[in-house]
């Protein structure tokens, strides 16, 4: 049996790594990732927003994904707790230097800090948030996941929560992130299978959280017959390949274009999609899972982290091989320009930590509850 601190540190290791490596050719074709590399599996340095500067990153060094990730990680590690919108918008004005979020978070981050900055009530910055339906949250939330370890309601509940900070509450990347989080949760059991996973993450792709009105009527059930639709289709082909080469075909049928649209190639419902499809090809392997998307072609990092973070929970940090633990810890140790230099192992004590402190808090209430 895999034991619940290993989940969280397979947890963020795989969606750390896997930011990583994919970062090397995110928005690659994936003729142009084949042609170049073969198979892609080792962590290389490379370099991301070259209009701002010309910071050369180590290999290891992961990318604006994470960035939000550790936002949310500390926000729950000095909570000891479940996180409002309000706490992790105090870190954000806490720990953001507007001008070194240039070298590793995206112009539309450094935008909504500065409105955090400017007095905005984290509960209103995803309404005014330019980007519908991107990834934003959905590969960045696994820290929601953990902190409701064993409980895929209140992780899905979590994700709309937090997610004030980049959605509005109708947002489609808001549903994908909640599914996905439940779905940590749910692999964070002691019991948790490849199969009780997908379940979980099927079960709650017509979740909501209630948020008003909005919701009723034609709309409302358009927009989870989509949702639904999309992730039992990716589940299908996955099902029915027997090599990474066929996985990739099948899905580069139904997603393609999109290079000249801002963030054309990140939207959730792709990328999460795809992931969880990875992540069930792949059995829940962490390894095989982070090759395997790494080398799909467009959005790899985000990609990635969606597949490896979830295999990494189901099966725990020593399914990753200590050499990419190692190196990605050495390069954020030495990043100058990242919001925290905790590494993988001190992310996951932390929230570790933070679990069990919400468990005796629940214990002790309950206790003194009893009638």
């Amino acid at each position: 049996m895999i034991k619940l601190h290993d989940k969280f540190t397979g947890c963020i290791a795989g969606s750390w790594i896997g930011s990583a490596m994919g970062a090397v050719v995110e928005g690659w074709p994936v003729e142009k990732v084949k042609s170049t590399y073969g198979t892609l599996d080792k962590l290389l340095p490379y370099s991301h927003y070259i209009e701002y500067t010309d910071w050369k990153r180590p290999a290891g060094t992961t990318e604006d994904g994470i960035e939000r990730q550790k936002l949310i990680s500390t926000a729950i590690i000095e909570k000891k707790d479940r996180i409002l919108s309000q706490d992790l918008a105090r870190v954000w004005i806490r720990d953001l230097d507007p001008d070194k979020m240039i070298y590793k978070q995206e112009p539309y981050d450094r935008a909504l800090c500065l409105l955090l900055k400017s007095g905005l009530p984290g509960s209103e910055l995803g309404r005014l948030t330019m980007f519908q339906g991107v990834v934003t949250m959905s590969r960045v939330s696994h820290p929601l996941g953990l902190i409701n370890a064993g409980d895929p309601k209140t992780a899905a509940d979590d994700t709309y929560e937090a997610g004030k900070l980049y959605f509005r509450e109708t947002d489609f990347g808001l549903r994908w992130a909640a599914l996905y989080n439940a779905g940590i949760a749910e692999a964070c059991k002691p019991d948790a299978t490849v199969t009780s996973v997908l379940d979980t993450i099927v079960n709650f792709s017509e979740y909501r959280a209630e948020t008003g009105p909005l919701f009723k009527g034609a709309v409302d059930k358009f927009s989870y017959d989509t949702v639904k639709r999309d992730l039992v289709r990716a589940l299908e082909i996955a099902a029915k390949c027997t090599e990474p080469e066929e996985l990739k075909a099948k899905f580069n049928e139904i997603y393609y274009g999109g290079f000249y649209l801002t963030y054309g190639l990140a939207m959730a419902g792709e990328i999460v999609a795809k992931g969880i499809a990875v992540f069930a090809f792949n059995k829940g392997k962490p390894r095989d899972a982070i090759v395997t998307a790494v080398n799909f072609g467009r959005d790899t990092d985000c990609l990635a982290a969606v597949a490896g973070g979830l295999s990494g929970t189901l099966s725990g940090a020593g399914s990753f091989p200590k050499e990419w633990i190692d190196q990605v810890n050495s390069a954020t140790k030495a990043d100058p320009y990242t919001n925290s230099r905790k590494t993988i192992e001190e992310t996951a004590d932390g929230l570790h930590e933070a679990f069990r402190t919400k468990q005796k808090k629940l214990a002790d209430y309950l206790s003194s509850m009893k009638e």
